[in-house]
């Protein structure tokens, strides 16, 4: 488990703050949201129960040209063109048409907040506990903001609706062991010898391989296959770190709060992949904030259209969806391998994973975030008239 390094003793000061924008939580999500505001004048506060890049809770991969398209290709830790996928009984290779990369946690986190740090961002480690209107409650003190940003992931702590907890949630789990070693390829087993409804992984990050195991069933568990697979690999289970992973799409507002990333359940079925929604959600809800910063449109504005550009995705993660159930009924038969070797096709391949990508596209990121000196707002705050309006709307 990784060390707490959040302030303690006297440095746990009593926190009691007013600011424009309050986006909690300080992952991939919540960091993209902060970017897209950086240069706007508005004072923003990021807060988080740990620090920035603190605790890494997956294998840290996404498409290579989203790591090239936020200028982040400096944590890059491996690439990869295709993909090894075992089955019991056989292995097959899915040539990609573009690369994936795993990348660090810790280095890529400090990258984004880097671009989004101005003289008007802070950041202050806290636990956020819950929300009553506008006043946002945290175990040092209550914070206020017109515009808030849940990116906290799956609790949906800012939801004032019925929490659902694990394993009656629509969560899938996962946990990964990093052992060191080296490798070369990046490796999926769907196969029931390691767990029935879901796969396994090998991911390499240059000194380290991310190994693990993940169910689309929030009951099984997945320690014992991954130590398994950690031993039919020969490494040690070293580094334990897992997580709860949301596989269904929720409201991506309510109340007036902004939801994005897992808060959200903006996290691809099937593969998981949760990190390339993040962000794009996040630059999507960033923008949308940045509008009502910029006095082009309102809060109410804002929100609706965050709410149907989050909706617009619908249909896609759905079928994903539909496609993870299915493959959580399959048993290990020839007609499951031969659909898997069918990908071996370089034609399929690319038009599947074109697609795939298509969902959340690099080009989306446009041109970096803003500029601190093109626009004229940057030495203002957000104008009190907006602020006032925005906390009625």
């Amino acid at each position: 488990m990784p060390v707490r390094a959040t302030k303690r003793g006297a440095e746990r000061t009593r926190l009691d703050r007013d600011c424009d924008v309050l986006v909690c939580g300080a992952s991939f999500a919540g960091l993209a949201v902060a970017r897209e505001l950086a240069g706007s004048g508005a004072r923003v506060l990021v807060v988080d129960r740990y620090e920035v890049g603190e605790r890494q809770t997956s294998a840290c991969a996404m498409p290579t040209v989203w790591l090239s398209a936020l200028e982040l290709m400096g944590t890059l830790r491996q690439t990869f063109h295709e993909i090894v996928v075992h089955t019991r009984f056989r292995t097959s290779r899915w040539s990609l048409p573009w690369s994936f990369s795993t990348f660090d946690y810790g280095e890529l986190c400090a990258a984004m907040y880097a671009q989004a740090d101005c003289s008007d961002l802070e950041f202050e480690t806290a636990t956020v506990t819950g929300r009553e209107g506008t006043d946002v409650h945290t175990d040092r003190g209550v914070l206020r903001a017109p515009l808030v940003v849940d990116a906290l992931g799956w609790r949906r702590v800012l939801s004032n609706g019925a929490a659902i907890q694990p394993p009656n949630a629509r969560l899938s789990r996962g946990l990964e062991v990093h052992p060191p070693g080296e490798g070369s390829e990046m490796e999926l087993w769907i196969d029931t010898r390691y767990i029935r409804s879901g796969y396994s992984w090998s991911f390499p990050a240059r000194d380290e391989l991310r190994v693990g195991v993940g169910s689309f069933w929030p009951s099984h568990h997945v320690k014992d296959p991954t130590v398994r697979l950690a031993a039919d690999l020969g490494l040690p289970p070293q580094g334990y770190q897992g997580n709860w992973i949301p596989h269904q799409l929720r409201r991506a507002t309510e109340d007036g709060v902004f939801f994005a990333g897992d808060s959200a359940g903006h996290c691809l079925p099937v593969t998981a992949e949760g990190i390339r929604t993040a962000l794009y959600f996040g630059l999507a809800c960033g923008r949308e904030l940045r509008g009502v910063l910029d006095g082009t449109r309102s809060r109410a504005e804002a929100l609706a259209r965050y709410a149907a550009f989050s909706d617009a995705h619908a249909l896609k993660f759905n079928l994903l969806l539909g496609v993870q159930r299915l493959v959580g009924q399959m048993t290990p038969t020839r007609a499951l391998d031969a659909a898997i070797r069918a990908f071996e096709s370089r034609r399929l391949s690319a038009w599947a994973f074109a697609h795939y990508l298509a969902i959340a596209p690099p080009s989306f990121v446009g041109g970096g975030p803003a500029s601190t000196s093109a626009s004229a707002s940057a030495n203002r705050r957000m104008p009190s008239s907006i602020a006032g309006s925005a906390r009625l709307a």
